[in-house]
């Protein structure tokens, strides 16, 4: 089982926006992120541990601005808690491992397939394509990412 950890080394090279989001607990303005509009089949991890978050089988395009999921591929690696900040109560979204903000989610997702909307900023992740899985280490997850193609 790999291991997925926060380290320094990591952290100083995020972006400006990747650290602001990850480590500041920031948003994206909406309709910006560079995974948005991605349709290629992978998984997304945490841009600071690599531990794996989202599958692509999982994405659905919500008109919310944000990349948005279904469910989390590894719930073990999503924690949720309270957020009472900007004068509104959500329920955010950070990573396990990494310990990154990686947006929050809602209960107005596809009914059909579990009700929920992850709505998770670009800034905090980075996707590895199907092809690349493997390699990467991420092979176990192939079975849960179809092959559009």
């Amino acid at each position: 089982m790999p291991r997925y950890t926060r380290n320094p080394e990591v952290l100083s090279r995020l972006s400006t926006e990747q650290y602001r989001v990850t480590q500041q607990s920031g948003t994206e303005r909406p309709g910006t992120g560079e995974y948005l509009h991605n349709q290629e089949p992978g998984i997304y991890v945490d841009v600071v541990s690599g531990e794996p978050l989202f599958a692509s089988t999982d994405k659905f395009e919500s008109g919310c601005g944000w990349p948005s999921f279904t469910r989390p591929i590894e719930p073990a690696h999503v924690h949720e808690r309270r957020d009472a900040s900007h004068g509104m109560i959500r329920t955010e979204v950070r990573s396990v491992h990494g310990d990154s903000h990686l947006g929050h989610v809602f209960s107005d997702g596809p009914a059909d397939r579990g009700g929920l909307r992850y709505c998770i900023n670009s800034a905090s992740l980075r996707f590895v394509h199907r092809d690349d899985m493997a390699a990467e280490g991420y092979g176990d997850y192939l079975d849960q990412v179809e092959d559009v193609r």
